[in-house]
């Protein structure tokens, strides 16, 4: 009797109940797909989140500016100039810097829109598509004079 032989009567006795069956079909749930099966053995990224974590801390932000005496007389005085239009609805372009709700710092941004409400006991201006800016943030206000 050769090797090969051996081993496959050997087979045979060990495991002849089964050895002829038809696979195992679940009946509860479906076969899972060759794709769902490789992604179970892909490579995995041992540092998730890493990539987003650096391009955060190289995101670029701004410090808010001081303003000088001067520059606090002129807003304060467009400030007022423009609450004593606020029946008309003015238009105005405003910058103000909005700090980052992330990480130190900040952006200024520059916004143009119809002034609802200026409340300066509460420090805001109300723009009439909702916007709300603090007017501590406030650095420039342009309206038609």
């Amino acid at each position: 009797m050769n090797q090969k032989d051996g081993s496959t009567y050997r087979a045979q006795e060990l495991y002849g109940d089964i050895i002829n069956l038809p696979h195992y079909e679940p009946k509860n749930h479906p076969r899972m797909t060759l794709y769902k099966r490789a992604a179970q053995f892909a490579p995995f990224s041992a540092l998730t989140g890493y990539g987003e974590a650096v391009e955060e801390v190289a995101r670029y932000t701004e410090n808010p500016a001081d303003l000088s005496e001067d520059q606090m007389e002129e807003l304060n005085y467009r400030l007022d100039i423009l609450q004593s239009r606020l029946d008309t609805g003015p238009d105005i372009r405003v910058t103000y810097y909005k700090p980052d709700e992330r990480k130190a710092g900040g952006a200024y941004l520059t916004v143009t829109g119809k002034v609802m409400k200026i409340d300066k006991l509460k420090g805001y201006l109300a723009l009439a598509d909702g916007r709300q800016i603090s007017l501590k943030y406030v650095v420039e206000l342009d309206m038609d004079m």
